[in-house]
């Protein structure tokens, strides 16, 4: 028999002291350790209330009380909880009213000693599990009280994070924004048009002219590595040191190498720029260096060849020792220069397939003869076709500078 059975409290109540000395002696030899017992059914109350008895062994025929009424009493202690009562009556017809009243049990008088042991223990081990089942019911309750607090915690820091980040990333696009042109500048001899789309996550994508001395002026285009307000911080300031640089008449070469050590000692780890910059006269002479960056395109008009302005330079911020040289750039009248960031040929589609160089370049072959605008609207229908709607992976940017006809 369980230890937790027999040592469970029990009360005795009968009007008559043989049969209670006989139920304890009973109980006893059955090994129950905590029995106790009273013939006045007045006092059943006030001692449940005390000790919280797990079972109790009633007599229903009872002066001043009978045993209904210490059933009634007994109810309004527990409520709707377990009634541990054992009826024990000498009328089979009070059975039925007995169980009806709350009883768990019912026992006649003279009752089997056996039969008697073995109700008991029934019971008991019934309110046992009773009590085990609400304790666990208990526990359940409070894990899930906990666990609906732990997630609306979880939520309101979620949101919270969320919101943050949401401010970070507005502040980045801001920045971001704040860097492009809002009109196209106008130079002599030369037509101007630009795109710039980033990521959801905001890219590093630049693009800027900048007019410079005795007609001269400065474009470039950048991609500044990661996403989020830490590349739209780097863009601002390198975006700030080319202008500053430009404006007091420092030699491209030189302007590069100045940034290139700027961002090596400023710049967050893993942080570094390509870029393709170049400077344009009037007469279509110019320069241009690439640092790292894809290659440029330049179309001549007169024989529809593309040639490929490929990088011969180191990325900018990443060796504090890198030199940077410009190379000789001359655009004849109606020569097309294109320069945009790898997220153009490097577009996907659903299936994982690149937009591609091949692809690129057929449209920009074939768009030789027509204005800067159509060939800006057919690459953007291209690339809208070609990818089906499938999230970009990375900015698309492009500039394209046409030497207008007629000017050499």
């Amino acid at each position: 028999m369980q230890p937790d059975i027999l040592s469970a409290k029990i009360l005795i109540v009968d009007d008559k002291p043989d049969n209670i000395h006989l139920l304890e002696g009973m109980l006893r030899v059955a090994g129950y350790t905590s029995v106790e017992s009273t013939t006045d059914p007045l006092r059943v109350s006030g001692l449940h209330r005390l000790h919280r008895y797990s079972l109790i062994l009633l007599d229903l025929q009872m002066p001043l009380m009978d045993g209904f009424q210490v059933i009634d009493a007994l109810k309004e202690i527990e409520g709707e909880d377990y009634l541990p009562v054992l009826v024990i009556s000498a009328q089979p017809n009070h059975k039925l009213r007995a169980l009806e009243a709350g009883a768990k049990d019912f026992v006649n008088k003279p009752f089997d000693m056996a039969e008697l042991r073995a109700r008991v223990h029934n019971i008991l081990e019934v309110q046992l599990l009773h009590f085990e089942a609400k304790r666990r019911n208990l526990e359940l309750q409070q894990a899930v009280t906990e666990l609906q607090a732990a997630r609306e915690l979880l939520r309101i820091k979620t949101l919270a994070e969320r919101e943050k980040e949401q401010w970070a990333l507005d502040l980045a696009q801001q920045t971001q924004e704040s860097l492009l042109p809002r009109v196209m500048p106008d130079f002599e001899n030369y037509r101007l048009h630009a795109y710039n789309s980033p990521t959801r996550y905001v890219g590093g994508d630049f693009y800027d002219f900048l007019p410079l001395s005795s007609c001269q002026w400065m474009g470039v285009v950048a991609d500044v590595s990661g996403k989020g307000i830490a590349a739209a911080l780097l863009s601002s300031m390198v975006l700030g040191a080319l202008t500053m640089e430009f404006r007091i008449g420092t030699p491209a070469p030189k302007v590069l190498q100045r940034l290139n050590l700027l961002l090596c000692a400023k710049s967050l780890p893993g942080q570094y720029i390509t870029l393709f910059l170049f400077l344009l006269n009037p007469d279509g002479s110019g320069e241009f260096i690439s640092a790292g960056h894809n290659p440029a395109y330049l179309l001549r008009a007169r024989t529809k060849e593309v040639e490929r302005l490929f990088p011969e330079h180191f990325v900018i911020g990443m060796f504090d020792s890198a030199t940077y040289e410009s190379r000789t750039l001359q655009l004849s009248d109606g020569d097309r220069l294109l320069v945009c960031s790898d997220g153009v040929v490097d577009a996907q589609n659903h299936e994982g397939e690149m937009f591609g160089e091949e692809r690129f370049l057929d449209i920009f072959r074939s768009t030789a003869s027509s204005a800067g605008e159509v060939v800006r609207k057919r690459l953007l229908e291209a690339l809208d076709t070609f990818t089906e709607g499938a999230p970009a992976s990375d900015d698309i940017t492009f500039v394209i500078v046409t030497r207008e006809v007629g000017t050499g």
